[in-house]
């Protein structure tokens, strides 16, 4: 079909001519988009003028919902006095000067320096090579490998999709690639052997990472990357006691922590970071979407003095550092995160998220007894039901039956937005949801599941 004879709607123009990541292209030839126009609040209304509340903030990002005005006009501003310059060979901009000191105040641990790209992808990949960099300076290059978990996510990009512990993104890419290794997932509910602990799962999955860097010869091993929760695996929560033993190991063999933010970071799992939360002390911390409530593609890697100080030595010694992305330290960019920032300090968002996130958790656990639910979890703003054909036995659906995109598809039918993701139905709604809309999103939950359930009944 050429252009001439395409239907001129933006939906016959979206089929013609747009690819959708993480979709079934044939299937979207089909079904078409959802084209959303505006928002307001934690709201966006698409082309046919429907409102829905968008309870997962676009893609984990929209922290401030969809008309923040504040992040408009500095944008504006910005935009009107210096719309960009690049921050190689000596050059910066005050924006980008201002958000690194401001982003090394708010670390969760003692950090010194900040390097910035425009995605989350593409810090995990800066992450990468500079544990590379890092490793080459201090005189053991062969610390090459990196390891990540299964159904953790960190990114698509070659490096980030190859770190990355999900099927999907490796099959037909032929990936990942030499050097990354997955240690097993902090799933408890899922991967807990009958009547073993929390802290007992906890102990048992730090001595298999233990095996793993043996394996492969710790002179080998170079960093160990997580997320705080797992955002995309399904908002997965680390057991008990679990991060204190994976970095008790780190630390014994000299692998590097990198602790991924790009989901946990600002707020969103009741502190600040959620390396506060579960008690992280990381080498390198990437951080992105909330970083400007997705009003601008921006991205950061934080790094302790140590890290900073072997790279340039390293930099030194071979002339630059030879690494960066044109738009990274982008001035529009980092004077919209900036004022995101001043945001959640003066608009207290901490404070409010702490306030309305033990109502969005008891929402959510509210249907732990519901005949599609095997487990319900979460902390703070970010949450998950995983379904059951069998909770006792943990017997998942069949995969053919689609339970989770059923339920999703009845909660848009309904005015909500949430996300299938496996066997889950994930949520992290906007920072500044309130509890009137967090209801409605239960009760709306709560007409979909009865409704899959009594679907599912009828196909056996």
């Amino acid at each position: 079909m050429d252009n001439a004879t395409i239907p001129n709607t933006p939906a016959a123009r979206d089929i013609a001519h747009v690819i959708h990541p993480g979709t079934n292209l044939k299937l979207h030839e089909s079904v078409g988009p959802l084209i959303l126009e505006r928002g307001k609040g934690v709201r966006v209304v698409d082309s046919d003028g429907k409102s829905y509340i968008d309870g997962m903030a676009g893609l984990w990002c929209a922290s401030l919902g969809f008309d923040e005005p504040r992040l408009a006009e500095a944008a504006m501003r910005q935009m009107r006095r210096l719309p960009y310059q690049s921050t190689f060979a000596h050059r910066s901009n005050e924006p980008s000067i201002d958000l690194a000191a401001a982003l090394v105040a708010r670390a969760p641990t003692p950090m010194a320096k900040v390097i910035f790209q425009s995605s989350g992808s593409e810090a995990i990949d800066t992450a990468i090579k500079l544990v590379w960099y890092y490793h080459e300076s201090i005189g053991v290059p062969q610390k090459r490998k990196v390891i990540g978990r299964l159904r953790g996510y960190h990114g698509t990009s070659i490096a980030a999709a190859s770190l990355s512990g999900q099927d999907h993104m490796h099959h037909g890419f032929g990936l990942p690639l030499p050097g990354f290794l997955h240690t097993g997932s902090p799933h408890f509910y899922r991967d807990g052997r009958p009547g073993e602990t929390e802290e007992a799962f906890a102990t048992r999955l730090a001595a298999e990472l233990e095996e793993l860097i043996l394996r492969e010869d710790p002179a080998t091993v170079g960093a160990f990357f997580a997320e705080p929760i797992m955002g995309a695996g399904g908002v997965i929560m680390p057991p008990a006691t679990y991060f204190e033993k994976i970095q008790t190991v780190l630390k014994k063999y000299n692998v590097l922590l990198v602790a991924d933010e790009v989901i946990c970071g600002f707020c969103r799992t009741g502190n600040f970071w959620g390396s506060q939360t579960y008690a992280l002390e990381p080498d390198l911390l990437t951080c992105a979407k909330a970083l400007s409530a997705a009003y601008f593609p921006i991205s950061a890697v934080l790094m302790t003095q140590q890290v900073y100080e072997a790279i340039a030595a390293q930099s030194a010694q071979l002339g630059a550092l030879g690494h960066g992305y044109t738009m990274g330290g982008h001035p529009v960019g980092a004077a919209v995160a900036l004022e995101a920032l001043r945001i959640y300090d003066e608009d207290k968002i901490l404070d409010h998220v702490r306030a309305v996130g033990p109502i969005l958790q008891a929402g959510l656990r509210r249907f732990e007894e519901h005949p599609l639910v095997g487990n319900a979890r979460g902390t703070a703003l970010i949450g998950a039901l995983e379904f059951m054909a069998d909770a006792k036995t943990k017997t998942p659906f069949d995969p053919a039956l689609k339970i989770p995109i059923k339920v999703m598809d009845s909660l848009r039918r309904q005015g909500i937005l949430l996300r299938a993701l496996g066997d889950s139905l994930v949520c992290a709604p906007p920072l500044i949801i309130n509890a009137e809309e967090i209801e409605l999103m239960m009760t709306a939950l709560s007409v979909a599941l009865d409704e899959v359930y009594d679907w599912s009944r009828r196909q056996s």
